[in-house]
């Protein structure tokens, strides 16, 4: 849903400054306060904002650098200095006051108030980052979460303070976080158990942030995936994936309803079958592909058989195993391969991604080699592979282990 500008009054009386607002589809849940980085609440921050209210929070990003500049918006790539001048004039007490005002703020919303449970979060980046966890140890929050922040080794002093659980992210290349300023915060918050500090190698300041020049996906990946968790445990939402997950199955294999499986998606959701790169990203390809090549396209015998299930605060793992007879084409699994009449059981792995409460990516993986072997296209003799062997010792664990190393 489309963000909005809200304005908010500060506590001490000296006026008034926005905050951008963005709530999730459901129209309630816990709230989060988002502390900006150096460039204001710029497209960046509001992106990040429309992020988490997907996962289902109700949004506030205020503009913290109100009392020297209202409403600026930077660029990271070519409004630095501007950046580092507004950095350096700001007055940090009063911006972690503006941060309880807005704490204070999502409270009283009855969006907040209500499926929320009044609880509200702060989560941080650069700047922010250091605030999420003053935030942490002088504001009411009910978990801070931190990215990269700036200057927390100072601020040490202040650990004992700490009330609520506290999530960092380090890079370990931050040229604004050296070695021994990393270490003074790992030596000083280490152990505690309301306290989660995370060192991501080879990463540089910004790590996170999507289309800069530091970014690595797969570590802000896992960083999302540990803020989630951390600010679901602690708020909620509380989701039934693998109920979500369930639904998901059966509109694909039982049904057969593109519609409906698209329909438990988020609205640009994308599909990956690792070994055979087929699938479709976002909504229109995904659609297309779950129409021509999947949906309608699996054996009338396939089935899935539960072997084990893995539930986090953001994703499904499944492990399964997966039987067919090859009657008629699978171009997701054998594109261009007319069908063998071959019977076909392989373990199959599913890690299922969600959004809140609306699936967002599947990756899917199997042994593309076992299933050449089972269809007929590949002749195992020599080679380090197998066959349906795999899927049934996949059920019964005391079949005889090292056979190829044996041959």
């Amino acid at each position: 849903m489309p963000g909005q500008w809200t304005t908010l009054d500060a506590a001490d009386g000296s006026g008034r400054f926005r905050a951008y607002l963005a709530t999730p589809a459901s129209g309630s849940g816990p709230g989060l306060v988002l502390a900006q980085e150096i460039f204001g609440v710029n497209q960046t921050m509001r992106d990040v904002a429309d992020y988490y209210a997907e996962e289902g929070y109700v949004v506030l990003v205020p503009d913290l650098f109100w009392r020297q500049q209202p409403e600026v918006e930077l660029d990271a790539a070519s409004d630095m200095p501007r950046a580092f001048g507004l950095y350096q004039g700001f007055d940090e007490a009063k911006g972690v006051d503006d941060l309880q005002t807005a704490i204070t703020a999502l409270r009283a919303r009855p969006e907040v108030r209500g499926q929320g449970g009044g609880k509200v979060g702060v989560l941080g980046f650069c700047l922010g980052g250091k605030l999420a966890y003053l935030a942490a140890c002088r504001t009411d929050a009910d978990v801070a979460v931190g990215y990269y922040g700036v200057g927390i080794e100072a601020a040490l002093a202040e650990a004992s303070d700490i009330q609520c659980r506290l999530v960092l992210h380090i890079a370990e290349l931050d040229g604004f976080c050296p070695p021994p300023a990393r270490a003074a915060i790992v030596q000083a918050l280490s152990g505690r158990e309301n306290v989660e500090l995370y060192v991501y190698p080879g990463t540089d300041h910004a790590f996170a942030r999507v289309g800069g020049d530091h970014f690595h996906k797969p570590s802000a990946l896992m960083a999302h995936q540990r803020s989630v968790a951390a600010l679901r445990r602690e708020m909620g939402p509380h989701y039934d994936l693998s109920a979500l997950w369930d639904k998901h199955c059966e509109y694909e294999f039982a049904t057969r309803d593109v519609d409906a499986t698209m329909a438990t998606m988020v609205a640009e959701p994308y599909v990956n079958h690792i070994p055979t790169m087929t699938g479709g990203v976002g909504y229109k390809h995904l659609h297309d592909f779950y129409t021509r090549h999947f949906v309608n396209s699996n054996p009338p015998d396939t089935s899935l058989t539960p072997i084990s299930r893995t539930v986090g605060a953001t994703q499904v793992v499944d492990e399964m195993l997966f039987c067919f007879t090859h009657t008629t084409e699978i171009p997701w699994m054998l594109p261009g391969v007319a069908p063998t009449g071959r019977r076909v059981e392989i373990p199959l792995l599913a890690v299922v991604k969600f959004r809140g409460d609306k699936l967002y990516h599947e990756h899917i993986y199997w042994d593309q080699a076992s299933v050449l072997v089972q269809v007929g296209l590949l002749d195992p003799k020599g080679l380090p592979v197998a066959g349906v062997e795999t899927g049934r010792k996949l059920l019964d664990e005391t079949l005889p282990s090292n056979g190829l190393m044996a041959r």
